[in-house]
């Protein structure tokens, strides 16, 4: 197994998955851009997608008929990839600003410091440009949906430009951070409709509450040194109470989840994937040890999972009102 030492002196950051395509592919010196980006660490990009697509196979099948064709009931592949980019593009963007803001906090933090910008690997001048041009390819993507959409999701970039600056002056960082990795889930309903209606400001709370509870665990991974350097974080907030509040956000999460449903009048088969999710949520707070930060990356990691259960369901209920007539 790596040491932290050792990555650091191959130009990863400590904490840097081993063996992944970016330092396998990538020429040397564009790994802090990759560090920057995150792309070694998919699981960012991945929970900020699902809202989207969440939302995309919500409002597709929603206010479904017996006699509506399974691709009216499914979103075009076309809007999944073109979320997908964006989540990517985005999410880049969104840890590259991060970084820029956060660099005196990062090079405090023993898991942070060897991160691009505070052990000098690249300049701030260099971050800025590469922040530019990920945003760029955000843009570009944002562009392929209607009018109403395009400045939905330009309205996002306020809590996001906000959300770095709240980890000084709140305890609920994890908040605003819902705020902004949720926002896909106005996103998809728009871009079907046109805009924006109960169902999808239900999935958004939902989503905020989902958000809030995973990156909880996650922040337990720092609270040491966030206490240290006067990071707040709702994992110092929740302390031991936090399977307590865990169980409240999950709970709130899915009780969103099933009403937005119902008042999209999506396929009852969709319900399957919200209870699947609901028993994974509920492990994720039986096994959750506060104090184990390798543990903590694990459970947060797993929350992908939530993402598959719930979209697979939307999925799956699409596909039930379509084969039922031949049933």
């Amino acid at each position: 197994m790596e040491t932290i030492q050792s990555k650091v002196s191959q130009g990863r950051v400590a904490d840097a998955p081993s063996g992944h395509w970016a330092y396998r592919l990538l020429p040397r010196s564009l790994w802090p851009y990759a560090q920057l980006a995150r792309w070694d660490r998919p699981i960012g990009w991945q929970l900020l997608l699902w809202p989207c697509w969440w939302s995309a196979a919500l409002a597709a099948s929603a206010y479904a008929r017996p006699d509506d064709s399974l691709a009216s009931l499914l979103p075009t592949p076309w809007t999944l990839v073109l979320f997908l980019i964006g989540a990517i593009a985005m999410r880049g963007a969104g840890c590259t600003y991060n970084d820029l803001v956060d660099e005196n906090i990062d090079s405090q933090v023993e898991r942070t410091r060897s991160r691009p910008l505070p052990s000098g690997q690249i300049s701030r001048k260099q971050a800025w440009l590469f922040l530019f041009l990920q945003a760029l390819v955000g843009l570009a993507v944002l562009l392929q949906f209607n009018g109403f959409a395009i400045p939905l999701g330009l309205c996002s970039l306020a809590i996001v430009a906000a959300y770095p600056f709240m980890k000084r002056i709140t305890n609920w960082p994890q908040l605003f951070l819902g705020l902004a990795f949720s926002w896909g889930a106005l996103m998809g309903w728009a871009a079907e409709f046109g805009d924006v209606d109960g169902p999808a400001i239900l999935l958004y709370i939902g989503s905020i509450l989902w958000v809030i509870g995973y990156d909880t665990i996650y922040a337990h991974q720092d609270k040491e040194d966030d206490a240290i350097v006067g990071v707040r974080s709702t994992a110092r907030l929740f302390g031991e109470a936090t399977k307590t509040w865990l169980a409240v956000l999950y709970g709130g999460a899915l009780m969103c989840f099933a009403v937005a449903f119902a008042a999209a009048q999506a396929p009852v088969v969709a319900l399957a994937g919200l209870i699947a999710a609901g028993a994974h949520m509920a492990r994720q707070i039986i096994r959750l040890d506060i104090d184990d930060p390798d543990q903590c990356l694990r459970l947060f990691k797993s929350n992908n999972q939530v993402g598959w259960l719930i979209f697979l369901g939307l999925i799956g209920g699409a596909l039930w009102v379509s084969l039922k007539p031949l049933v």
